[in-house]
């Protein structure tokens, strides 16, 4: 993959693959690109995604952009919200309402509700927990401090609930947790993004988040939405 990415020529790619230049340029016609340089764009800011440096990130983003014509704050602005919608239209068709019920239940069958994220997906358990608060559940946020998790989770019973969250490229800290609590036979609820995802085998319920399609700078759009119709589906309840 680095060899491809640092050899970001139609010609090159061609010979990596072992093809004829003009074979390739068949291919991403066939596959609905204008050209060699569109598809390249999009497979080069997928493998640039796995990196951990932002810097690598917005040079692959400029790819994508120069490739497709577009350039400044606006293109900036246009991208991240067609992939926001994306990923909310997609979130729409492929949640179950089976799904949702099924994890209100464990909200509201629990005694303590532990929510567990790192990185990008803190913010969602953020919002959860304090959601949970406003509807005065006794909830725990494992915020990671100290690194007082792990001995913060070995305090919940089988009557309690954790709630998950987590994407590609996976905290290790999260699913070594995940794991655990699971084999404890303490329920699980995980918010991730399909099942090829280390949470999935652990989850009582997994409910699937699609990232959209600028997949450099990962959106929190569906996630956060996703939140919110759980958190109002189990307070319905709580209220009635």
């Amino acid at each position: 993959a680095s060899r491809v990415v640092r050899g970001d020529t139609g010609a090159v790619w061609a010979k990596w693959a072992g093809w004829q230049p003009a074979s390739f340029v068949r291919v991403a016609r066939t596959w609905g690109y204008p050209g060699c340089s569109e598809m390249r764009a999009v497979f080069r800011s997928r493998l640039i995604a796995q990196s951990t440096s932002y810097g690598d990130r917005i040079e692959a983003l400029r790819s994508v952009r120069s490739a497709a014509h577009r350039e400044g704050p606006a293109a900036n602005l246009a991208e991240f919200v067609d992939a926001g919608v994306a990923a909310l239209q997609h979130l729409r068709d492929n949640v179950l309402p089976e799904d949702l019920t099924q994890a209100a239940d464990l909200l509201d069958a629990a005694g303590v509700i532990y929510i567990l994220a790192q990185g990008r997906s803190f913010p969602v358990a953020c919002y959860i927990a304090y959601a949970l608060n406003r509807f005065g559940v006794s909830s725990q946020l494992l915020d990671g401090v100290g690194g007082m998790s792990e001995q913060r989770l070995r305090l919940a019973r089988r009557t309690d609930l954790l709630i998950a969250i987590s994407f590609k490229n996976y905290a290790p800290e999260v699913v070594a947790l995940v794991t655990a609590t699971a084999k404890r036979g303490i329920p699980v609820v995980a918010v991730t993004d399909g099942p090829l995802s280390p949470l999935a085998k652990s989850a009582k319920v997994r409910l699937d988040v699609e990232a959209g399609d600028a997949e450099l700078f990962r959106s929190l759009v569906a996630p956060m939405c996703l939140a919110q119709p759980l958190v109002v589906h189990f307070g319905d309840r709580r209220t009635v």
